[in-house]
Protein backbone atom coordinates (compact mmCIF):
# COMPACT_ATOMS: atom_id res chain seq x y z
CA UNK A 1 0.00 0.00 0.00
CA UNK A 2 2.69 2.42 0.73
CA UNK A 3 4.14 2.37 -2.81
CA UNK A 4 0.96 2.80 -4.51
CA UNK A 5 -1.85 3.75 -1.79
CA UNK A 6 -4.22 5.17 -4.35
CA UNK A 7 -4.16 1.92 -7.05
CA UNK A 8 -7.08 0.40 -6.60
CA UNK A 9 -7.91 -2.24 -4.07
CA UNK A 10 -11.09 -3.74 -5.07
CA UNK A 11 -13.78 -2.68 -7.10
CA UNK A 12 -17.44 -4.55 -7.44
CA UNK A 13 -20.32 -4.87 -10.26
CA UNK A 14 -22.22 -1.92 -8.89
CA UNK A 15 -19.42 0.19 -9.24
CA UNK A 16 -18.04 0.69 -5.49
CA UNK A 17 -14.53 0.85 -5.28
CA UNK A 18 -11.62 1.16 -2.98
CA UNK A 19 -8.15 1.94 -3.22
CA UNK A 20 -5.38 0.19 -1.15
CA UNK A 21 -5.54 3.81 1.45
CA UNK A 22 -9.84 3.13 1.79
CA UNK A 23 -9.36 -0.77 2.48
CA UNK A 24 -6.96 0.56 4.97
CA UNK A 25 -9.16 3.24 6.65
CA UNK A 26 -12.18 1.06 6.16
CA UNK A 27 -11.08 -2.25 7.89
CA UNK A 28 -8.88 -0.42 10.64
CA UNK A 29 -11.94 1.44 11.55
CA UNK A 30 -14.04 -1.93 11.69
CA UNK A 31 -11.09 -4.33 13.46
CA UNK A 32 -11.84 -0.97 16.08
CA UNK A 33 -15.60 -1.90 16.28
CA UNK A 34 -15.06 -5.53 16.10
CA UNK A 35 -12.76 -5.56 19.53
CA UNK A 36 -15.57 -3.02 20.92
CA UNK A 37 -18.12 -5.30 20.93
CA UNK A 38 -15.76 -8.21 22.56
CA UNK A 39 -14.31 -10.22 20.06
CA UNK A 40 -10.89 -10.87 20.60
CA UNK A 41 -8.10 -13.26 19.14
CA UNK A 42 -8.83 -16.50 18.33
CA UNK A 43 -12.48 -16.30 18.15
CA UNK A 44 -14.49 -17.27 15.15
CA UNK A 45 -16.69 -15.12 12.67
CA UNK A 46 -18.89 -16.12 10.36
CA UNK A 47 -18.74 -14.05 6.88
CA UNK A 48 -21.56 -14.67 5.02
CA UNK A 49 -21.29 -11.59 2.62
CA UNK A 50 -21.99 -11.03 -1.30
CA UNK A 51 -19.51 -10.04 -3.65
CA UNK A 52 -19.24 -6.63 -2.45
CA UNK A 53 -16.18 -4.22 -1.68
CA UNK A 54 -17.72 -5.02 2.07
CA UNK A 55 -16.44 -8.70 2.07
CA UNK A 56 -13.12 -7.80 1.71
CA UNK A 57 -13.50 -4.91 3.86
CA UNK A 58 -14.91 -6.94 6.83
CA UNK A 59 -12.32 -10.13 6.01
CA UNK A 60 -9.33 -7.14 6.42
CA UNK A 61 -11.01 -6.41 9.58
CA UNK A 62 -11.29 -9.82 11.40
CA UNK A 63 -7.25 -10.20 10.24
CA UNK A 64 -6.55 -6.92 11.91
CA UNK A 65 -8.32 -8.02 15.31
CA UNK A 66 -6.89 -11.60 14.96
CA UNK A 67 -10.29 -13.49 14.42
CA UNK A 68 -10.55 -16.30 12.70
CA UNK A 69 -13.18 -16.17 9.32
CA UNK A 70 -15.90 -18.81 7.99
CA UNK A 71 -16.61 -18.01 5.12
CA UNK A 72 -19.58 -18.94 3.29
CA UNK A 73 -21.71 -17.98 0.06
CA UNK A 74 -24.29 -15.50 0.65
CA UNK A 75 -27.24 -18.20 -0.88
CA UNK A 76 -27.16 -20.09 2.31
CA UNK A 77 -29.65 -20.72 4.23
CA UNK A 78 -30.53 -19.17 7.67
CA UNK A 79 -30.79 -23.44 9.29
CA UNK A 80 -27.13 -23.94 7.47
CA UNK A 81 -25.48 -20.42 9.12
CA UNK A 82 -26.60 -21.37 12.17
CA UNK A 83 -25.61 -24.71 11.66
CA UNK A 84 -22.01 -24.14 10.90
CA UNK A 85 -22.23 -21.39 13.60
CA UNK A 86 -22.66 -23.70 16.61
CA UNK A 87 -20.49 -26.07 15.00
CA UNK A 88 -17.14 -23.96 14.86
CA UNK A 89 -18.45 -21.71 18.23
CA UNK A 90 -18.85 -18.17 16.09
CA UNK A 91 -19.51 -15.53 18.30
CA UNK A 92 -20.22 -13.01 15.39
CA UNK A 93 -21.48 -13.37 11.83
CA UNK A 94 -21.80 -10.63 8.86
CA UNK A 95 -24.77 -10.52 6.79
CA UNK A 96 -25.84 -8.07 4.34
CA UNK A 97 -28.62 -6.23 5.38
CA UNK A 98 -30.53 -7.43 2.66
CA UNK A 99 -29.78 -9.08 -0.82
CA UNK A 100 -31.57 -10.12 -3.77
CA UNK A 101 -34.83 -9.90 -2.03
CA UNK A 102 -33.72 -11.92 1.16
CA UNK A 103 -34.27 -9.45 4.33
CA UNK A 104 -31.06 -10.75 6.46
CA UNK A 105 -32.09 -8.66 9.08
CA UNK A 106 -35.23 -10.86 10.02
CA UNK A 107 -33.23 -14.24 9.50
CA UNK A 108 -30.58 -12.97 11.61
CA UNK A 109 -33.80 -13.91 14.24
CA UNK A 110 -34.02 -17.12 13.02
CA UNK A 111 -30.52 -17.88 13.05
CA UNK A 112 -30.40 -16.39 16.78
CA UNK A 113 -33.33 -18.75 17.76
CA UNK A 114 -31.30 -21.74 16.56
CA UNK A 115 -28.05 -21.12 17.60
CA UNK A 116 -29.79 -20.66 21.49
CA UNK A 117 -27.13 -18.58 22.47
CA UNK A 118 -25.26 -14.89 23.26
CA UNK A 119 -24.47 -13.77 19.10
CA UNK A 120 -23.51 -10.96 17.74
CA UNK A 121 -24.48 -9.64 14.16
CA UNK A 122 -23.24 -7.16 11.85
CA UNK A 123 -24.70 -6.05 8.86
CA UNK A 124 -23.44 -4.35 5.87
CA UNK A 125 -25.02 -2.31 2.82
CA UNK A 126 -23.82 -0.45 0.27
CA UNK A 127 -22.97 3.66 1.20
CA UNK A 128 -23.91 2.65 4.10
CA UNK A 129 -21.73 2.27 8.24
CA UNK A 130 -22.34 -1.22 9.18
CA UNK A 131 -24.03 -1.92 12.41
CA UNK A 132 -24.60 -4.77 14.71
CA UNK A 133 -26.98 -6.08 16.93
CA UNK A 134 -26.84 -8.68 19.69
CA UNK A 135 -28.92 -11.29 19.98
CA UNK A 136 -29.11 -12.38 23.74
CA UNK A 137 -28.40 -15.47 25.48
CA UNK A 138 -25.85 -18.22 27.25
CA UNK A 139 -22.33 -17.80 27.15
CA UNK A 140 -20.84 -18.57 24.20
CA UNK A 141 -18.78 -21.75 24.62
CA UNK A 142 -16.08 -22.22 21.95
CA UNK A 143 -15.06 -25.54 20.99
CA UNK A 144 -10.95 -26.59 21.01
CA UNK A 145 -9.73 -25.84 17.79
CA UNK A 146 -6.30 -26.85 16.49
CA UNK A 147 -3.19 -25.57 16.78
CA UNK A 148 -2.52 -22.54 14.25
CA UNK A 149 -5.73 -22.48 13.13
CA UNK A 150 -6.64 -19.48 10.53
CA UNK A 151 -9.47 -19.70 8.24
CA UNK A 152 -12.59 -22.22 8.36
CA UNK A 153 -13.79 -22.94 4.65
CA UNK A 154 -17.27 -24.89 4.72
CA UNK A 155 -17.97 -28.00 1.85
CA UNK A 156 -20.71 -27.06 -0.58
CA UNK A 157 -23.48 -29.33 1.16
CA UNK A 158 -23.64 -32.03 -1.52
CA UNK A 159 -23.63 -35.00 0.81
CA UNK A 160 -25.52 -33.80 3.41
CA UNK A 161 -24.39 -31.62 6.59
CA UNK A 162 -21.06 -29.03 5.76
CA UNK A 163 -17.87 -30.05 7.32
CA UNK A 164 -16.00 -27.12 8.62
CA UNK A 165 -12.64 -27.45 6.88
CA UNK A 166 -9.54 -25.95 8.89
CA UNK A 167 -6.57 -24.44 7.25
CA UNK A 168 -3.44 -22.78 9.13
CA UNK A 169 -1.29 -20.00 7.59
CA UNK A 170 1.53 -22.32 5.77
CA UNK A 171 -1.44 -23.98 4.13
CA UNK A 172 -3.03 -21.51 2.57
CA UNK A 173 0.37 -19.89 1.66
CA UNK A 174 1.23 -23.19 0.35
CA UNK A 175 -1.60 -23.08 -2.62
CA UNK A 176 -1.70 -19.44 -3.39
CA UNK A 177 2.18 -19.65 -3.97
CA UNK A 178 1.77 -22.47 -6.10
CA UNK A 179 -1.06 -20.24 -8.18
CA UNK A 180 0.98 -17.52 -7.83
CA UNK A 181 4.13 -18.84 -9.19
CA UNK A 182 2.66 -20.54 -12.04
CA UNK A 183 0.83 -18.10 -13.57
CA UNK A 184 2.65 -14.92 -12.76
CA UNK A 185 0.19 -13.09 -11.22
CA UNK A 186 1.73 -9.31 -9.65
CA UNK A 187 0.20 -6.78 -8.12
CA UNK A 188 0.17 -4.60 -11.16
CA UNK A 189 -2.40 -6.92 -12.68
CA UNK A 190 -6.21 -7.37 -11.77
CA UNK A 191 -7.92 -10.64 -10.71
CA UNK A 192 -11.64 -10.70 -11.89
CA UNK A 193 -13.53 -12.89 -9.70
CA UNK A 194 -17.17 -13.89 -10.32
CA UNK A 195 -17.16 -16.99 -8.32
CA UNK A 196 -18.21 -16.45 -4.71
CA UNK A 197 -15.93 -15.02 -2.03
CA UNK A 198 -17.19 -17.40 0.54
CA UNK A 199 -16.22 -20.01 -1.41
CA UNK A 200 -13.09 -21.77 -1.80
CA UNK A 201 -12.73 -20.88 -5.27
CA UNK A 202 -13.31 -17.40 -4.98
CA UNK A 203 -11.88 -16.75 -1.06
CA UNK A 204 -8.30 -18.65 -2.29
CA UNK A 205 -7.91 -16.96 -5.86
CA UNK A 206 -9.85 -13.64 -5.27
CA UNK A 207 -9.75 -12.38 -1.75
CA UNK A 208 -6.65 -13.87 0.08
CA UNK A 209 -4.33 -13.75 -3.85
CA UNK A 210 -5.41 -10.31 -4.25
CA UNK A 211 -3.86 -8.85 -0.36
CA UNK A 212 -0.54 -11.59 -1.17
CA UNK A 213 0.27 -10.36 -4.36
CA UNK A 214 -1.06 -6.81 -4.54
CA UNK A 215 -3.31 -6.98 -7.69
CA UNK A 216 -6.72 -5.24 -8.30
CA UNK A 217 -9.75 -7.28 -7.04
CA UNK A 218 -12.47 -6.92 -9.44
CA UNK A 219 -15.78 -8.79 -8.26
CA UNK A 220 -18.95 -9.67 -9.96
CA UNK A 221 -21.62 -10.59 -7.43
CA UNK A 222 -24.85 -11.68 -9.93
CA UNK A 223 -23.32 -13.85 -13.25
CA UNK A 224 -24.71 -12.56 -15.79
CA UNK A 225 -22.07 -13.14 -18.89
CA UNK A 226 -22.31 -9.24 -20.69
CA UNK A 227 -22.11 -7.84 -17.24
CA UNK A 228 -18.68 -9.64 -17.09
CA UNK A 229 -17.45 -9.08 -20.46
CA UNK A 230 -17.95 -5.48 -19.83
CA UNK A 231 -16.38 -5.45 -16.16
CA UNK A 232 -13.01 -7.34 -17.85
CA UNK A 233 -12.93 -4.72 -20.59
CA UNK A 234 -13.51 -1.98 -18.57
CA UNK A 235 -10.68 -2.95 -15.45
CA UNK A 236 -8.82 -4.91 -17.44
CA UNK A 237 -8.05 -8.35 -15.69
CA UNK A 238 -4.89 -10.69 -16.49
CA UNK A 239 -6.96 -13.84 -14.98
CA UNK A 240 -10.13 -15.53 -13.33
CA UNK A 241 -10.43 -18.80 -11.73
CA UNK A 242 -14.09 -20.30 -12.07
CA UNK A 243 -16.13 -23.26 -12.81
CA UNK A 244 -16.72 -24.60 -16.27
CA UNK A 245 -20.24 -22.99 -17.03
CA UNK A 246 -18.07 -19.74 -16.70
CA UNK A 247 -16.19 -20.51 -19.28
CA UNK A 248 -19.01 -22.18 -21.33
CA UNK A 249 -21.32 -18.93 -21.00
CA UNK A 250 -18.35 -16.31 -22.25
CA UNK A 251 -17.68 -18.68 -24.94
CA UNK A 252 -20.87 -18.84 -26.31
CA UNK A 253 -21.79 -15.13 -25.67
CA UNK A 254 -21.99 -12.96 -28.40
CA UNK A 255 -19.27 -10.24 -29.14
CA UNK A 256 -19.48 -7.15 -31.01
CA UNK A 257 -16.64 -5.73 -29.72
CA UNK A 258 -13.81 -3.89 -31.66
CA UNK A 259 -10.96 -5.79 -29.86
CA UNK A 260 -10.68 -9.91 -29.05
CA UNK A 261 -13.58 -11.33 -26.76
CA UNK A 262 -11.62 -11.20 -23.37
CA UNK A 263 -8.74 -9.84 -24.90
CA UNK A 264 -6.83 -8.71 -21.97
CA UNK A 265 -7.61 -11.65 -19.94
CA UNK A 266 -4.47 -13.76 -20.38
CA UNK A 267 -5.72 -16.75 -18.12
CA UNK A 268 -8.59 -18.67 -17.84
CA UNK A 269 -8.04 -21.27 -14.85
CA UNK A 270 -11.17 -23.65 -15.12
CA UNK A 271 -12.43 -26.14 -12.21
CA UNK A 272 -14.97 -27.36 -10.44
CA UNK A 273 -15.48 -30.04 -13.35
CA UNK A 274 -13.46 -31.51 -16.02
CA UNK A 275 -13.83 -29.21 -19.04
CA UNK A 276 -15.33 -30.53 -22.41
CA UNK A 277 -12.94 -31.18 -25.18
CA UNK A 278 -15.16 -29.83 -27.38
CA UNK A 279 -15.90 -26.76 -25.12
CA UNK A 280 -11.79 -25.76 -24.98
CA UNK A 281 -11.86 -26.32 -28.91
CA UNK A 282 -14.38 -23.47 -29.02
CA UNK A 283 -12.80 -21.11 -26.37
CA UNK A 284 -9.65 -21.46 -28.34
CA UNK A 285 -11.27 -19.74 -31.25
CA UNK A 286 -13.85 -17.29 -29.19
CA UNK A 287 -10.88 -16.19 -26.89
CA UNK A 288 -7.92 -16.30 -28.95
CA UNK A 289 -6.18 -14.01 -26.41
CA UNK A 290 -6.98 -16.37 -23.69
CA UNK A 291 -4.77 -19.11 -22.31
CA UNK A 292 -7.35 -21.73 -20.54
CA UNK A 293 -6.10 -24.02 -18.04
CA UNK A 294 -7.20 -26.98 -16.40
CA UNK A 295 -7.21 -26.94 -12.16
CA UNK A 296 -7.57 -29.75 -9.48
CA UNK A 297 -8.72 -29.21 -6.25
CA UNK A 298 -10.91 -28.89 -3.05
CA UNK A 299 -11.70 -26.95 0.06
CA UNK A 300 -8.91 -29.31 1.73
CA UNK A 301 -5.95 -28.38 -0.43
CA UNK A 302 -4.64 -28.28 -3.99
CA UNK A 303 -2.75 -30.11 -6.13
CA UNK A 304 -2.49 -29.98 -9.58
CA UNK A 305 -3.27 -27.25 -12.24
CA UNK A 306 -2.14 -26.85 -16.31
CA UNK A 307 0.80 -24.98 -16.88
CA UNK A 308 1.65 -22.01 -18.79
CA UNK A 309 2.71 -23.71 -21.93
CA UNK A 310 0.78 -26.95 -22.13
CA UNK A 311 -1.02 -28.07 -25.12
CA UNK A 312 -4.89 -27.73 -25.83
CA UNK A 313 -4.70 -31.40 -26.15
CA UNK A 314 -2.86 -31.89 -22.28
CA UNK A 315 -5.33 -29.43 -21.30
CA UNK A 316 -8.73 -31.04 -22.69
CA UNK A 317 -7.76 -34.72 -21.31
CA UNK A 318 -6.03 -33.86 -17.86
CA UNK A 319 -6.43 -31.50 -14.82
CA UNK A 320 -2.90 -30.29 -15.41
CA UNK A 321 0.40 -31.52 -13.71
CA UNK A 322 1.06 -31.94 -9.66
CA UNK A 323 2.47 -28.88 -7.94
CA UNK A 324 5.80 -28.94 -6.58
CA UNK A 325 6.40 -30.64 -3.40
CA UNK A 326 2.87 -32.28 -3.54
CA UNK A 327 2.36 -36.45 -3.33
CA UNK A 328 0.02 -37.42 -5.47
CA UNK A 329 -1.08 -41.03 -6.17
CA UNK A 330 -3.98 -43.57 -6.81
CA UNK A 331 -4.70 -46.42 -4.76
CA UNK A 332 -6.89 -49.93 -5.31
CA UNK A 333 -9.58 -50.77 -3.47
CA UNK A 334 -7.69 -52.82 -0.69
CA UNK A 335 -5.60 -49.37 -0.22
CA UNK A 336 -2.98 -49.98 -1.69
CA UNK A 337 -0.58 -47.05 -3.73
CA UNK A 338 -1.11 -48.00 -7.82
CA UNK A 339 2.49 -47.92 -10.31
CA UNK A 340 1.54 -44.77 -12.59
CA UNK A 341 -0.90 -44.81 -14.91
CA UNK A 342 -3.54 -47.29 -13.14
CA UNK A 343 -6.45 -45.94 -12.33
CA UNK A 344 -7.61 -46.02 -8.87
CA UNK A 345 -8.85 -43.37 -5.92
CA UNK A 346 -6.94 -40.43 -6.07
CA UNK A 347 -4.83 -39.53 -2.73
CA UNK A 348 -2.22 -37.23 -1.73
CA UNK A 349 0.24 -35.51 0.63
CA UNK A 350 0.33 -31.91 0.26
CA UNK A 351 1.33 -28.57 2.44
CA UNK A 352 -1.93 -27.07 1.37
CA UNK A 353 -3.79 -29.71 3.06
CA UNK A 354 -6.41 -28.55 5.88
CA UNK A 355 -5.52 -29.41 9.36
CA UNK A 356 -9.02 -31.41 10.03
CA UNK A 357 -12.68 -31.09 10.15
CA UNK A 358 -13.62 -28.84 13.48
CA UNK A 359 -15.95 -31.07 15.87
CA UNK A 360 -15.67 -34.28 13.08
CA UNK A 361 -12.81 -36.06 14.11
CA UNK A 362 -14.20 -39.43 12.88
CA UNK A 363 -14.96 -38.21 9.64
CA UNK A 364 -11.29 -36.71 9.94
CA UNK A 365 -9.40 -40.01 10.47
CA UNK A 366 -11.67 -42.03 8.37
CA UNK A 367 -10.31 -39.59 5.24
CA UNK A 368 -6.89 -40.76 5.22
CA UNK A 369 -4.86 -43.91 4.75
CA UNK A 370 -2.15 -45.41 6.97
CA UNK A 371 0.02 -43.74 5.02
CA UNK A 372 -1.22 -41.01 5.49
CA UNK A 373 -2.55 -40.14 2.04
CA UNK A 374 -5.93 -37.57 2.19
CA UNK A 375 -8.75 -39.95 0.65
CA UNK A 376 -10.38 -37.36 -2.41
CA UNK A 377 -12.94 -39.53 -3.20
CA UNK A 378 -12.38 -38.68 -7.01
CA UNK A 379 -10.99 -41.59 -9.29
CA UNK A 380 -8.36 -40.69 -11.76
CA UNK A 381 -5.06 -41.36 -13.61
CA UNK A 382 -1.55 -40.08 -12.56
CA UNK A 383 0.53 -40.77 -15.57
CA UNK A 384 4.35 -40.52 -15.26
CA UNK A 385 5.09 -36.86 -16.34
CA UNK A 386 2.47 -36.20 -12.98
CA UNK A 387 -0.58 -35.31 -15.18
CA UNK A 388 -3.99 -36.09 -13.85
CA UNK A 389 -6.71 -37.29 -15.80
CA UNK A 390 -9.71 -37.73 -13.62
CA UNK A 391 -12.27 -40.52 -14.63
CA UNK A 392 -15.36 -40.12 -11.91
CA UNK A 393 -16.23 -40.04 -8.49
CA UNK A 394 -16.40 -42.81 -6.51
CA UNK A 395 -19.94 -42.08 -5.05
CA UNK A 396 -20.70 -40.96 -9.35
CA UNK A 397 -20.00 -43.96 -10.56
CA UNK A 398 -22.92 -45.77 -12.73
CA UNK A 399 -23.12 -49.87 -11.52
CA UNK A 400 -24.65 -51.30 -14.62
CA UNK A 401 -25.26 -54.89 -14.44
CA UNK A 402 -21.52 -55.14 -12.07
CA UNK A 403 -20.06 -52.91 -14.62
CA UNK A 404 -18.80 -49.65 -13.33
CA UNK A 405 -19.43 -46.58 -15.71
CA UNK A 406 -17.86 -43.50 -15.48
CA UNK A 407 -20.07 -40.27 -16.44
CA UNK A 408 -17.44 -38.09 -17.60
CA UNK A 409 -16.67 -39.18 -20.96
CA UNK A 410 -20.90 -39.13 -21.31
CA UNK A 411 -21.25 -36.17 -20.24
CA UNK A 412 -18.09 -34.85 -22.36
CA UNK A 413 -19.93 -36.14 -25.46
CA UNK A 414 -23.68 -34.78 -24.91
CA UNK A 415 -22.24 -31.57 -24.01
CA UNK A 416 -21.66 -30.84 -27.79
CA UNK A 417 -25.12 -31.28 -28.74
CA UNK A 418 -26.00 -28.09 -29.94
CA UNK A 419 -29.49 -27.82 -28.20
CA UNK A 420 -27.96 -28.81 -24.34
CA UNK A 421 -26.85 -26.33 -22.26
CA UNK A 422 -26.02 -28.46 -19.40
CA UNK A 423 -25.67 -32.04 -19.06
CA UNK A 424 -25.44 -34.38 -15.61
CA UNK A 425 -25.32 -38.37 -16.46
CA UNK A 426 -26.40 -39.96 -13.29
CA UNK A 427 -28.20 -43.75 -12.25
CA UNK A 428 -31.66 -44.42 -12.96
CA UNK A 429 -32.04 -47.41 -10.35
CA UNK A 430 -33.38 -50.52 -12.36
CA UNK A 431 -35.07 -53.75 -10.89
CA UNK A 432 -32.48 -55.98 -13.33
CA UNK A 433 -29.25 -54.10 -14.19
CA UNK A 434 -29.19 -52.02 -10.67
CA UNK A 435 -28.62 -48.81 -12.72
CA UNK A 436 -28.82 -47.50 -15.70
CA UNK A 437 -28.02 -44.28 -17.56
CA UNK A 438 -29.89 -41.47 -17.41
CA UNK A 439 -28.98 -38.06 -18.60
CA UNK A 440 -30.44 -35.18 -16.97
CA UNK A 441 -30.13 -32.16 -19.54
CA UNK A 442 -31.10 -28.33 -18.93
CA UNK A 443 -31.46 -27.57 -22.70
CA UNK A 444 -31.09 -24.32 -24.19
CA UNK A 445 -33.74 -21.20 -23.97
CA UNK A 446 -36.88 -22.35 -26.76
CA UNK A 447 -35.31 -25.44 -27.88
CA UNK A 448 -37.68 -28.56 -28.02
CA UNK A 449 -35.14 -31.78 -27.31
CA UNK A 450 -36.64 -35.37 -27.66
CA UNK A 451 -34.99 -38.39 -26.79
CA UNK A 452 -35.36 -40.11 -30.51
CA UNK A 453 -33.89 -36.86 -31.26
CA UNK A 454 -30.92 -37.48 -28.86
CA UNK A 455 -30.15 -40.73 -30.14
CA UNK A 456 -30.41 -39.59 -33.67
CA UNK A 457 -27.87 -37.08 -33.23
CA UNK A 458 -25.65 -39.69 -31.27
CA UNK A 459 -26.06 -41.94 -34.43
CA UNK A 460 -25.41 -39.59 -36.81
CA UNK A 461 -22.57 -37.97 -34.87
CA UNK A 462 -20.59 -41.65 -34.44
CA UNK A 463 -20.33 -41.63 -30.32
CA UNK A 464 -20.02 -44.82 -29.33
CA UNK A 465 -22.93 -46.68 -28.44
CA UNK A 466 -21.83 -47.26 -24.52
CA UNK A 467 -22.04 -43.54 -24.23
CA UNK A 468 -25.60 -43.41 -25.29
CA UNK A 469 -27.87 -42.34 -22.34
CA UNK A 470 -30.89 -44.76 -21.83
CA UNK A 471 -32.92 -42.01 -20.96
CA UNK A 472 -32.93 -38.32 -20.85
CA UNK A 473 -34.71 -36.00 -18.11
CA UNK A 474 -35.51 -32.10 -19.12
CA UNK A 475 -35.21 -29.39 -16.05
CA UNK A 476 -35.61 -26.15 -16.24
CA UNK A 477 -31.83 -25.13 -14.27
CA UNK A 478 -29.66 -27.39 -13.11
CA UNK A 479 -29.50 -27.32 -9.20
CA UNK A 480 -25.74 -26.14 -8.89
CA UNK A 481 -22.99 -24.99 -5.73
CA UNK A 482 -22.15 -21.63 -5.57
CA UNK A 483 -19.38 -22.24 -7.25
CA UNK A 484 -21.27 -23.77 -10.58
CA UNK A 485 -21.16 -27.16 -9.62
CA UNK A 486 -23.79 -29.50 -10.42
CA UNK A 487 -25.61 -30.98 -7.26
CA UNK A 488 -25.82 -34.37 -8.54
CA UNK A 489 -26.99 -36.07 -4.84
CA UNK A 490 -30.13 -33.48 -5.14
CA UNK A 491 -30.59 -34.22 -8.99
CA UNK A 492 -30.90 -37.84 -7.63
CA UNK A 493 -33.17 -36.89 -4.78
CA UNK A 494 -35.38 -35.12 -6.52
CA UNK A 495 -35.48 -37.73 -9.21
CA UNK A 496 -35.51 -41.07 -7.85
CA UNK A 497 -37.06 -40.24 -4.04
CA UNK A 498 -37.23 -43.44 -3.29
CA UNK A 499 -34.31 -45.30 -4.68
Amino acid sequence: MASDPQRTAVIDDRGATLTRQDLADASSALADEMHEQGLRVGDVMIICLPNWTEWMVTYVAALRCGLVPGTLPVTTDPESIAYVANMVGAKAVALPRAHRGRDFAAEADIISRSVGRRIRFLFCEQDESPTWALADGAPETAPAYPAGLAHILFSSSTTGKSKAIAHSESSMDAYNNWIIDRYGITGEEAIFMPSPLGHSTGFWHGARMSLLTGASLVLQDHWDVHTALSLVEAHPCSITVAATPFLKDLTDAEWTGDTPKLAGLKTFVCGGAPIPPSLIERATTELPDTHIASIWAMSEGGATSSLPGDSAELIAETCGRVMPGVELETISESGVVNPRGVEGEIVMRTPSLFLGYLNQEDLYRESFTREGYFRTGDLGVVDHDGYLRLTGRLKDLIIRGGVNISPVDIENALIQHPLIAKVAVVGRPDDRLGERICAVIEPRPGSDLTFVDLVDWLRAESVPRRLWPESIHLVDAMPQTPAGKIRKNDLRKSLFPTS
